[in-house]
């Protein structure tokens, strides 16, 4: 049995998401906690979703960083339950975001503005002007959407609410 599990929560506090780097598992909300039997430790984590090419990325710098902090036998498992949503992200997670130049989700699980006709108002993470507009619905990423302020005319992609 692993002694310091202490140690370990706070190696895998410090694993960053690959392709949104000032963000940790932790703050993204993917980070379920670990398993340790013996010396083997399996750490869990929730996938944004399904087929998200960023999870093997996570599994490496997982692993990586426990090796690095002397832990061998180390063992990532995603989990599908709880399914992960955007109401994961942390307060702290959306800060970052937005300091970051992304605008977090402004809405609570899921985007039903398709549903009503009406289009979310998303701040310019920049200027914070609310006069934006969504150009596409893919930004850098598949889990992230493309917007640009009228205001200052930067563009932004926006984390959309899954």
């Amino acid at each position: 049995m692993v002694e310091n599990k202490s140690h370990i929560e706070e190696v895998l506090r410090n694993v960053t998401d690959p392709e949104i780097p000032v963000l940790t598992i932790q703050e993204l909300g993917i980070y379920q906690g670990f398993e340790s039997e013996g010396d083997k430790i399996t750490v869990l984590i929730t996938p944004t979703y399904t087929g998200c090419p960023a999870m093997d990325m996570i599994t490496v710098n997982v692993k990586s960083a426990m090796e690095d902090a002397g832990y061998k036998n180390v063992v990532v498992k995603l989990v599908l339950s709880p399914i992960w949503t955007t109401d994961m992200i942390s307060q702290e997670g959306h800060r970052k975001l937005k300091e970051y130049g992304i605008a977090p989700p402004v809405e609570k699980t899921t985007d039903s503005s398709f549903l009503s006709g009406e289009e979310k108002v998303v701040p310019c993470p920049q200027c914070e002007s609310k006069n934006t507009q969504l150009i596409s619905q893919f930004g850098s990423t598949a889990c992230k959407a493309l917007y640009k302020c009228n205001d200052c005319l930067e563009p932004f992609d926006y984390f959309k609410c899954y």
